[in-house]
């Protein structure tokens, strides 16, 4: 497992409880991770520099680089000075795809707009939810009492966001820490697809805001449900409700807000 926190030298200083110390306090490593693809550069994200090769498979499949896993032919993770190099081999047929992805970049950031030139493309229009389980508001209660037992890297610097895939029942059978909740979601979306797992046989559970572009990687993996501890943006319920994607938000021990629910999954 790559490192993913440093020990920092910190000064306590008291406010409303009194009391300054010199401390050490856990921080999550944040890096540059450059992506390349069949050689070329593609992207330099921030992340947490740990399960790249899952990082790297939910990048390419959220990218709409490849379809399915076994379009990746290779992927290489390397340290390099400063930061870290991600390289993604594809199948020759899909190499086409990405360097005309790659002409067409007009941005680099990780909030999910990578090579979009326009609004049109931005909002294009989303696959269809079909899937469908069996759950209820009490395997969504079990899944976030369950989440910080799945959160080491959380509870060691309280500063990275998590993204677990659970059972109908709530179970959680995945999960993945980052810095960023969309490196966090791709983690496990590369995950499952390593594992051979397919994301329709249960729901995600996000300890982030519910922005648009979560509700979009969720919907391309085909998974029925997303859950998100906090509010979501009005564009990422406008998504879900298009989507048919159902979308439960401020998901705490004591309630939750379900946006969308076109199948009426949750009891």
């Amino acid at each position: 497992m790559k490192r993913e926190t440093i020990d920092l030298p910190v000064r306590r200083l008291g406010l409303a409880d009194p009391g300054d110390a010199a401390l050490i306090r856990r921080v999550p490593i944040e890096a540059p991770v450059s992506i390349e693809v069949g050689g070329i550069g593609y992207a330099v994200m921030m992340a947490t520099p740990s399960d790249l090769e899952d990082y790297a498979l939910g990048f390419a499949l959220g990218e709409g680089l490849v379809d399915t896993a076994d379009q990746i032919r290779r992927v290489d993770a390397h340290a390099v000075e400063g930061g870290w190099a991600l390289r993604i081999w594809l199948a020759p047929e899909r190499n086409a795809l990405a360097l005309e992805r790659v002409r067409t970049r007009v941005s680099e950031s990780s909030c999910g707009l990578c090579g979009i030139e326009n609004i049109e493309q931005v909002l294009r229009p989303l696959p269809p939810v079909t899937a469908c389980i069996a759950t209820d508001r009490g395997a969504i209660a079990a899944a976030i009492s369950a989440l910080a037992d799945h959160q080491p890297l959380g509870r060691a610097t309280g500063a990275v966001h998590a993204a677990a895939f659970c059972s109908p029942a709530g179970a959680i059978l995945f999960a993945r820490e980052d810095v960023g909740r969309h490196n966090a979601l791709d983690k496990l979306i590369g995950a499952l697809a390593r594992a051979g797992m397919t994301p329709a046989t249960g729901f995600i559970l996000l300890s982030a805001r519910c922005s648009y572009e979560l509700v979009e990687k969720t919907v391309r993996t085909g998974c029925p449900m997303l859950v998100t501890i906090s509010a979501p943006t009005s564009l990422a319920a406008e998504r879900a409700v298009q989507a048919g994607l159902t979308l439960v938000t401020l998901a705490r021990a004591d309630s939750a807000l379900v946006i969308s629910d076109p199948h009426g999954m949750i009891a």
